[in-house]
């Protein structure tokens, strides 16, 4: 069994509809796969902060079991938990969304002993299982390092996007109430990442692989397709996203998603 967590808003059912295809799609073998899913409504924040519906969960089973037919799409309402843990703390206007915070919530829902966050803004290149089968049984979660935070930062730090949880350490040691602890006493650079980071009691560093941040090679298992730095025509950062099809196929001239994009389109296609 492979169990995937993705947290958002009813915006980011794009975003968990390609990489869930991908995952499916690059499976060498069929096996158990759940999708969970973190949704909240937060309109007194923004009128845009509503619940990833339950009619767009059923799209994403509907689509991922054509692939694997042992999928399952699971999504919570966690409102009420954010509301009684995370309400009106100093990092909710970060510079994502409050919906970043909401992993920070893993530990008071019933999840499985290991668990796979991902970020909606990823995709997989090879099967997901490289990364999902990794020994983490005496860490808390296993993670990559950031991209550039490793050089800007200090030379191990990680980045947050794709972090694979012992649910299990994590409850012994107390992550989950130590981060939101900080997320609600002290304003933090990178809020829940930070958070995450500076409660950590144990923790294993992924090779780079597992959380490509700014190039695919040959052996990228996970592509992460967050902010970066282009130095032509001039230095400039853009946050090109995998279902912005048109601009991510001019920019990065990839055509290993090809597949996994035209599926997309088909599907946004029947439904708009």
């Amino acid at each position: 069994m492979i169990d995937i967590l993705y947290c958002g808003n009813h915006k980011v059912f794009d975003g968990v509809l390609t990489s869930a295809l991908s995952i499916v799609r690059r499976m060498e073998s069929p096996r158990p796969l759940t999708i969970h899913i973190f949704t909240m409504e937060l309109t007194r924040v923004s009128p845009d902060y509503l619940c990833l519906s339950e009619e767009q969960c059923n799209l994403l089973q509907e689509a991922l079991q054509r692939h694997n037919p042992q999928t399952l799409v699971k999504h919570y309402d966690v409102t009420a938990l954010y509301e009684a843990h995370l309400k009106g703390n100093i990092n909710e206007g970060c510079y994502c969304s409050p919906y970043t915070l909401l992993r920070l919530l893993a530990d008071l829902v019933p999840m499985p002993a290991k668990l796979l966050y991902l970020d909606v803004d990823v995709m997989a290149c090879r099967d997901i299982g490289l990364l999902f089968d990794q020994d983490i049984s005496h860490v808390e979660y296993a993670a990559a390092r950031d991209h550039y935070g490793k050089f800007l930062v200090y030379p191990n730090y990680i980045n947050a996007g794709v972090l694979l949880f012992n649910m299990e350490n994590c409850r012994r040691t107390g992550l989950f109430p130590e981060a939101r602890a900080l997320i609600q006493r002290k304003k933090l650079l990178f809020a829940d990442q930070s958070a995450l980071i500076r409660s950590t009691t144990r923790r294993k560093l992924l090779s780079q692989r597992f959380n490509d941040q700014k190039f695919l090679y040959r052996g990228t298992v996970i592509r992460h397709f967050s902010k970066r730095l282009f130095y032509l025509p001039y230095p400039h950062t853009e946050n090109i996203k995998q279902w912005q099809v048109d601009r991510l196929r001019e920019k990065f001239r990839y055509t290993c998603f090809d597949d996994v994009l035209e599926e997309y389109l088909t599907i946004k296609e029947k439904i708009s």
